[in-house]
């Protein structure tokens, strides 16, 4: 028997007879797989196709959407040759012509249609990996909602090529792949006959809706959960007294009806909807009357072609309503509610002039881009009264929006060289590389009837030389820029609408403020120099519109120094954590129902960015910290920071010691003396993260109680927010914090003196800490900020646990955390026993400079089982391979594992859980060091109590 047939034997015992007996590799395993919010049914899908040699695909029912996700990786197969087939059906006419017509459009697919009369219902996915097959069978179809939302139950399965099962299903799918037609152009023009029939037929047979007439009061329309929300907090503020509020909500996510429910609401006497143009201005009039309904006549507008000034809901353009013989005819106290639209760009002169003008009972700003390039500050024209956020990220989980995909894919190479920031004009325009960029659009396609496509480039020359190109290709195409008036624009939109053009090109504008719902095709032929303006150019097609489902877009993504910018823009993580940039990139993201894809070179090249770029830049931070404190008005914290969703104040901590240093380089007026400055330093360096809420919860009481709590009332305390109170834990704190914890070289960094003592049953603060706590407010609110902080992230973990398995953790978090009475770290290698503990360091894809030369092969058999080496020269009866051995068989020794993908991670290691030696993998075996010396090893497979998630299983063992 080969050794991949024990491992597939293995398999099917350890999954359907004892999984404690027999183990195997995790891919051989069976296993039930079904959508959560941790894991999805595509990521299984994508990383069987990533691995196999050939698939067959027999399903009822494909969408458009799941092609459009599944087409990088397609595309990556075709380059190492590796072909596949799907069997389909025009069942039920489920399948749309369209869907038929791009499976054609991709080379290494064969694809085979059963007749309808057939009642081909099939949902099984095999995958030819050499030697043996795996199989996914159950109730998923290739579609959007199966693969990544609905609760379907799928089994994957893996068996030898000559197995009965693997037989049965080869032969029934051969059996029906023989009867089946195969997809040509002819037989697709034939089914869409079929098709408008049965789409007729069906929507005959529908029940007929009333269709409110113009006519009428008004269409029945509610708010939804994020605008309930919003009307909420807006109440809250008048309430409160307040009499301006600033709302920040994504395009398309009903600012105008959200804006609409709320005057409603408060009910006006006279209300005035302010905006930069009269297309937007009718759009929106139409909008709240459907909401507030009455009578047409109580609607005007204000604009340089009407003047219905006295209407009691007056929808106005600044142009018109900021000169000032149009505002002298109002009262100042005219409007008892006003709204300004696109609020961001209220710090235009003329903005202010109305502003200043009018004295309304309430006054709202909307917006979808309240960060700005230039020194205006929209929070503080509100009275930084944010009342309502809703992000790109939350309003795609409420299906706010249309859902987009994402595919990065590589740029052209011309003369093996890649598109770089400064890349010559003929080489941006050059016939190898249009022919690319059409080849790209045609294969990923879009969503609907006609593309409606608005590509960006990154100059206007550019810009009017691809839009020529394009045309000439058989898309028509225009050039739109700056440069061009309002009034071209507004003709080209509506040509564009109108289908007498495929595409605008454009560089410089349609950022924001255009509305084109009929956009279901985004194109970047340019490098991301923002990720504020990267959103605001993908959000031009997220506007929901009949017969788009979802937007594509495409990013040809080359040599760029910023290209790991495009996670941080597509995934809203802002924190500059490269651990995090990373994690998100290694396994494609699910956002709602919208997807991010890469091909694999494109991947790497924003892998690569990640890894060079410095992303704590001082002046990249300062921008960051700027940007915050204009929201809030004030100094903003590591709490602020924390809470807002930007930068990870770990980050700040990492790079300068405590936030008082950062506040130095941000020239803010605070001041502390060394030792407090070497007390915030201890306070951030160590307990900031929130992995143990003891010495936070402490701390904090002993600042409120004047520095003495007792021993009983911390415990109370502690229970009250479920966390442990073992005395050896309430032990290590104590250690922690009178610094005995700490070598020699850490207590002087942390100023020596003990921070708390125990005396007589009581909590006793240093004198020093608590004075200067009392007489200096900086350090007083610094503290508090780090105590906050810490206490808030200390939520994220199970604080009834040592430690929280699928966080990460230094060497030197784990001496704390597991009660160690002095910090080891230096000298906790790949593993160290001590206190009747042995956690183990794995670093899973090894540096080629390792210290003594032998490169470890540690590697997962499984999700569940891990193989190690132990350090050389060890054998079987070395004092320290039997004391792990026998500590652990007894249950003396705990061996908490730590595993981190590569030294690229930092110092940060995910715990795994608590595992267990397999005695029986005891193995003496050798290695070779750099000198060409042969060393005794000793290899071991340890158990893991609980398999590792699956998504973190692909992060750590993947290339």
């Amino acid at each position: 028997m080969t050794d991949l047939q024990t491992e597939l034997q293995n398999s099917a015992l350890a999954g359907l007879v004892d999984k404690e007996r027999y183990i195997s590799q995790d891919e051989y395993l069976p296993k039930l797989l079904f959508n959560t919010s941790e894991d999805h049914v595509k990521t299984h899908l994508d990383e069987e196709l990533m691995t196999c040699q050939h698939f067959t695909f027999a399903v009822a029912f494909i969408t458009e959407a799941v092609l459009t996700m599944l087409k990088p990786k397609l595309a990556d197969l075709a380059l190492k040759g590796v072909t596949g087939r799907i069997l389909t059906s025009n069942y039920l006419g489920f399948n749309n012509p369209k869907v038929f017509r791009e499976l054609l459009k991709i080379p290494n697919l064969e694809v085979r249609v059963l007749k309808q009369s057939d009642s081909f219902h099939a949902k099984g996915y095999i995958f030819d990996k050499g030697e043996y097959q795996s199989m996914i069978i159950g109730s998923s179809n290739l579609t959007e909602t199966a693969l990544i939302r609905n609760y379907e139950w799928n089994l994957r399965i893996t068996s030898y090529e000559n197995a009965a099962l693997t037989d049965q299903v080869i032969n029934e799918v051969e059996q029906q792949w023989q009867r089946a037609a195969a997809l040509t152009p002819e037989w697709i023009a034939g089914y869409e006959a079929d098709y408008q029939t049965i789409v007729f037929n069906r929507q005959k047979n529908e029940p007929i809706e009333t269709v409110a007439e113009e006519s009428a009061d008004y269409i029945a329309i509610t708010p939804n959960h994020m605008q309930k929300d919003a009307l909420k907090s807006l109440n809250f503020l008048r309430h409160e007294g307040h009499q301006k509020a600033l709302i920040v909500s994504a395009t398309g996510t009903g600012k105008t009806y959200l804006g609409a429910f709320d005057v409603k609401r408060v009910n006006p006497k006279k209300f005035l909807f302010i905006v930069h143009r009269e297309q937007i201005l009718k759009k929106a009039k139409a909008s709240f009357h459907q909401v507030l309904g009455g009578d047409w006549s109580e609607y005007g507008i204000l604009s340089g072609n009407e003047n219905q000034r006295d209407a009691r809901y007056l929808f106005a353009t600044i142009q018109t309503l900021s000169k000032e013989n149009t505002l002298s005819q109002f009262d100042p106290e005219e409007f008892d509610y006003i709204m300004i639209d696109e609020a961001h760009k209220s710090g235009a002169s003329s903005y202010h002039r109305v502003i200043d003008y009018f004295k309304p009972q309430f006054l709202l700003g909307m917006t979808a881009t309240p960060e700005r390039t230039d020194d205006f500050n929209i929070y503080e024209l509100f009275d930084y009264n944010l009342a309502y956020e809703i992000r790109l990220q939350d309003a795609l989980e409420e299906d706010m929006l249309a859902p987009f995909h994402y595919i990065g894919v590589t740029d052209y190479e011309l003369n093996g060289e890649i598109g770089e920031e400064k890349t010559p004009l003929q080489n941006l325009v050059s016939s190898e590389r249009m022919d690319y960029v059409e080849q790209q659009l045609n294969y990923y396609g879009y969503s609907g009837d006609q593309v409606h496509g608005l590509i960006f480039c990154s100059r206007k020359d550019e810009a009017k030389e691809v839009a020529r190109i394009m045309t000439t290709k058989g898309y028509p195409s225009v050039a739109l820029t700056g440069e061009d008036n309002v009034d071209y624009r507004e003709q080209v939109i509506q040509d564009f609408e109108a289908g007498r053009y495929q595409y605008i090109v454009t560089v410089d504008i349609f950022n924001e403020g255009i509305d084109i719902p009929c956009i279901n095709q985004v194109v970047m032929l340019r490098n991301t120099q923002s990720s504020i303006i990267f959103i605001q150019q993908l959000g031009r097609g997220l506007r929901k519109f009949p017969r788009k489902d979802f937007v594509t877009v495409i990013d040809f993504i080359g040599n760029y120094k910023n290209n790991y910018l495009i996670p941080i823009a597509l995934t809203g993580d802002h924190s500059r954590n490269k651990n995090s940039l990373r994690s998100k990139l290694s396994t494609d993201q699910i956002i709602g129902m919208s997807t991010i894809n890469f091909t694999e070179v494109a991947k790497q090249r924003v892998y690569d960015s990640i890894n060079n770029s410095n992303l704590t830049e001082l002046k990249q931070l300062r921008d960051d910290y700027q940007d915050l404190k204009k929201r809030l008005g004030r100094m903003p914290l590591l709490f602020d920071f924390t809470t807002h969703g930007s930068i990870d104040g770990s980050v700040l901590i990492a790079k300068y010691d405590n936030y008082y240093q950062f506040l130095l380089k941000m020239k803010e007026d605070v001041h502390l003396n060394s030792y407090e400055d070497m007390v915030l330093r201890m306070l951030s360096k160590e307990l900031l993260n929130g992995m143990r809420i003891h010495e936070l919860l402490l701390l904090k009481l002993l600042f409120e109680k004047d520095g003495v709590v007792s021993v009983d009332d911390f415990q109370k305390a502690l229970e009250e927010v479920n966390a442990r109170v073992d005395q050896k834990t309430l032990d290590s704190m104590l250690s922690v914090l009178n610094l005995k914890f700490y070598q020699k070289t850490n207590q002087k960094k942390y100023g020596m003196e003990p921070y708390v003592m125990l005396s007589n049953n009581e909590y006793h603060l240093n004198e020093e800490i608590l004075r200067t706590y009392q007489s200096n407010l900086d350090f007083d609110n610094l503290v508090d900020d780090v105590l906050a902080t810490g206490l808030f992230k200390a939520d994220d973990y199970d604080q009834t646990q040592l430690l929280t398995i699928g966080k990460k953790y230094t060497r030197k978090d784990m001496c704390r955390l597991l009660g160690w009475k002095k910090d080891l770290s230096a000298v906790v290698n790949g593993y160290k026993l001590a206190y009747n503990t042995c956690p183990l360091f794995i670093t899973y894809t090894k540096s080629q400079d390792i210290d003594d030369g032998i490169k470890y092969e540690d590697e997962f058999l499984n999700s569940q089982i891990m193989r190690m080496f132990t350090r050389s020269p060890r054998k079987l009866d070395s004092p320290e391979v039997q004391a792990m051995v026998q500590g652990n068989a007894s249950g003396v020794l705990k061996m908490p594992l730590f595993v981190k993908k590569s030294d690229d991670e930092g110092s940060d290691y995910y715990y795994l859980g608590l595992v267990n030696i397999d005695q029986k993998s005891l193995r003496q075996e050798s290695m070779r060091n750099k000198k060409g010396k042969t060393v005794p090893v000793v290899t071991m497979n340890l158990i893991l109590e609980k398999p590792v998630q699956y998504n973190l299983y692909l992060n750590l063992t993947k290339n």
